[in-house]
């Protein structure tokens, strides 16, 4: 339930990270700047980040209570929420970007983004799993932490080209 609740909340609001900016021209703007389009991507999905997963994070010991859970429990769910839902917004910067000029691009965004996000989901899930039955979830959050660095890794050079193929 937590998962599907960042990845629902994190699609809301990352259907317009670069189409406002594309609308009004800053886009061009800050593709002229001398700093690396990929640092600025990169700067604009962690602030996306602190905007929903943050929240998140700060409200899971109040959704741990509300679902009975214990301390252990609501580390594992802290940390999953820590791990998963900056995974989830650089996995779908490049469909973002991709579909920043398109007038309705919210369903082809949740096409393209949904595969992507499934590993994320299925790794956290299975994490809370553990979590509840008491078990270590070590192996699902290195797989989680794993995802993270490598989407944080290849993601914004992904979403750089995407954006450079968008305002052409």
């Amino acid at each position: 339930i937590i998962q599907v609740a960042a990845l629902l909340a994190s699609l809301l609001a990352l259907e317009r990270l670069f189409r406002d900016d594309l609308q009004d021209g800053s886009l061009e703007q800050l593709m002229l700047l001398p700093v690396p389009l990929p640092a600025v991507v990169l700067a604009k999905v962690l602030a996306h980040w602190a905007v929903t997963g943050l929240p998140l994070m700060m409200l899971s010991p109040l959704v741990a209570l509300l679902l009975g859970m214990d301390v252990y429990g609501w580390k594992i769910m802290a940390l999953t929420l820590l791990l998963g839902t900056p995974a989830l917004g650089f996995l779908a910067a490049p469909g973002v970007a991709l579909t920043a000029g398109l007038r309705r691009g919210g369903v082809l965004l949740g096409i393209l983004v949904l595969p992507l996000s499934v590993p994320v989901l299925i790794f956290a899930t299975a994490a809370m799993d553990a979590a509840s039955m008491h078990l270590p979830a070590d192996g699902y959050l290195a797989v989680l932490g794993a995802l993270l660095a490598g989407s944080a890794t290849l993601s914004p050079f992904a979403t750089a080209a995407a954006l450079r193929i968008s305002t052409q």
